[in-house]
């Protein structure tokens, strides 16, 4: 999961993006108004989190502003990424003006960070209509422990595999573009390339064998996880 923290305090933005890091998803991070508005229009994230009360960029004199703002112009220009506004747990107004303005959800300050990780889960699910259960052959997923099963037995895989395998197999047979991909295992720090990509889908190949399931190359189109028999 590719996601975008806006949130201005420096401490509670570093635990928050060591935790979701953590737990395998790709984030970019925004302090400030104006920074949160560039990230939000040039890259597609699977979900943001949104702190409210910002300064308007990084300048310490710039004054506040408010994520509202970044929030309603996403919507304007049809942005439906979905949307949790981080916010004081005893400023009701702060919930309704959010939720007014097309958050789907909202969390209080102090928060516990796996609630904000089954949050971002449930969130995701419903705007993409998925489950967290998915299996082909003897191959299982269980997005919600972030596990991956074959044959009853657990297989362990490095995050950025997983990650991979979950794109691909939610659900299965749905054709996956390099670009998509790429996208939602790059941030703007760090940049996934091509040979990374295949690196990647070479390895979880190799691991699949036998499993029912495989990974097809679609030429110019990307890649889809299809039922396959031990000597496709």
């Amino acid at each position: 999961m590719r996601v975008l923290l806006v949130e201005d305090d420096d401490v509670l933005r570093a635990v928050m993006l060591r935790s979701l890091a953590d737990a395998g998803h790709r984030v970019d991070a925004a302090a400030n108004l104006d920074d949160a508005r560039q990230l939000w229009r040039v890259q597609p994230f699977d979900a943001v989190l949104l702190d409210l009360n910002l300064p308007v960029n990084d300048n310490p004199h710039s004054g506040m502003g408010s994520g509202l703002q970044a929030l309603r112009e996403a919507r304007a220009r049809g942005d439906r990424t979905p949307v949790m506004v981080l916010t004081a747990r005893d400023r009701t107004d702060e919930r309704i003006a959010g939720l007014d303005a097309g958050a789907d959800d909202y969390l209080g300050k102090p928060f516990d960070l796996n609630e904000v990780e089954a949050r971002l889960r449930a969130l995701v699910r419903r705007s993409q209509g998925t489950q967290d259960h998915f299996s082909l052959g003897q191959l299982a997923l269980d997005r919600k422990a972030r596990r991956v099963y074959l044959a009853g037995q657990g297989l362990d895989l490095p995050a950025r595999e997983f990650e991979v395998l979950w794109e691909l197999m939610t659900p299965p047979g749905r054709v996956v573009s390099k670009g998509d991909l790429s996208a939602k295992l790059s941030s703007f720090d760090e940049s996934l390339g091509d040979n990374a990509l295949e690196a990647f889908i070479s390895r979880l190949r190799k691991k699949l064998t036998g499993s029912g399931a495989g990974i097809r190359t679609l030429r110019g189109l990307g890649y889809v996880l299809e039922a396959q028999t031990d000597a496709a």
